[in-house]
């Protein structure tokens, strides 16, 4: 199969701790052609989607770090290759958030010809903080306005401690804990937040959310849902001093068994993410309330692993491989 890795540019990557890297590892041990290219790289030509890609299949069998090496050494050359897009298999979408909007954009036509991993319109639809409303029984008290003083009263209503979230960054950036007990900051941070200084229509909305103490003593658990089913999970507990449980904020992961209210949450979430192609995400859980969904480049496969001693990029190529196929059959 053709396999092709939308995403960043490979040396801002560490192979051994990245989803995407073990992904694309596991597609080369496989024997198949594994492509790169970032977002910039697709475009039109003659009204067909085309790709400028760079070939980036090794020899197997060498550690994650030389592999990664000899891909570094791979998209270095100059042979670029354009193709149209249809002549792949498979597309995986792994840059990191911000979604380029006008790559999706491109890429939809083709959706029902190429297997897209996560498709176009879910990932346009899930990448924002939002898309947890379409389920508010099991998600914790939630609000979003650009209206300061709405977002004050809120919090003075709910009389205890929030969480602020924009609602366009990921990795845990730009997320505080806020309190009625310290004024003066919080209506110097809600106007920050929303860029109170401009008109209304042009300011930012942001989540305030209801802040779950158990987080500082149990963190966060990710799980890994594939097509529906858990793939795999880990428990987060964020470092001394902060509450944020994002490995790139510091946390550290522990091994977890998913329990029956995680299960559960797991359950009530899984027909709506496959109806809008969202087959490989990462759903962060404090307690037994849904925090966050990430469609986008999610991640913790390496940890996973190691964690449990499993290979799990091995059931999402089982299954990029199941859809190819499948898809193959309905074209033909």
């Amino acid at each position: 199969m053709r396999i092709a890795f939308v995403m960043d540019k490979l040396e801002g990557i560490y192979p051994e701790l990245e989803t995407t890297s073990h992904l694309m590892y596991e597609c080369n041990q496989r024997g198949h052609q594994v492509y790169f290219l970032e977002p910039h790289d697709i475009y039109i030509r003659r009204n067909q989607i085309v790709a400028r890609m760079r070939n980036v299949t090794v020899a197997p069998n060498l550690s994650i770090k030389k592999y990664w090496r000899e891909l570094i050494r791979c998209s270095k050359k100059d042979e670029l290759i354009f193709e149209t897009v249809t002549e792949l298999d498979a597309i995986f979408l792994r840059k990191n958030p911000p979604l380029v909007y006008q790559t999706l954009e491109f890429l939809g036509p083709v959706s029902d010809q190429v297997f897209i991993i996560n498709s176009t319109t879910g990932q346009i639809q899930a990448n924002s903080k939002l898309y947890i409303l379409n389920f508010p029984d099991i998600i914790p008290e939630t609000h979003v306005s650009r209206d300061p003083a709405r977002l004050k009263k809120i919090i003075d209503e709910f009389g205890g401690e929030m969480i602020i979230k924009p609602l366009s960054r990921y990795g845990g950036e730009g997320v505080i804990k806020v309190s009625v007990r310290d004024r003066e900051n919080l209506v110097s941070l809600i106007n920050y937040y929303v860029k109170a200084y401009n008109p209304y229509p042009d300011r930012e909305p942001i989540m305030v959310q209801e802040y779950l103490d158990r987080v500082k003593y149990d963190g966060d658990v990710r799980v890994l849902l594939l097509n529906g089913e858990i793939l795999g999970a880990m428990r987060r507990v964020p470092q001394k001093g902060d509450f944020r449980t994002n490995i790139h904020a510091g946390a550290k992961a522990y091994k977890h068994e998913v329990t029956e209210e995680e299960k559960r949450i797991c359950n009530a979430i899984k027909d709506k993410l496959i109806k809008d192609g969202l087959y490989f995400v990462g759903i962060d859980i404090i307690g037994n309330k849904l925090v966050e969904i990430n469609c986008v480049s999610p991640g913790g496969i390496p940890r996973i692993n190691r964690l449990n001693k499993v290979k799990l990029e091995s059931k999402v190529i089982d299954f990029v491989e199941q859809k190819v196929n499948e898809m193959r059959e309905k074209i033909s």
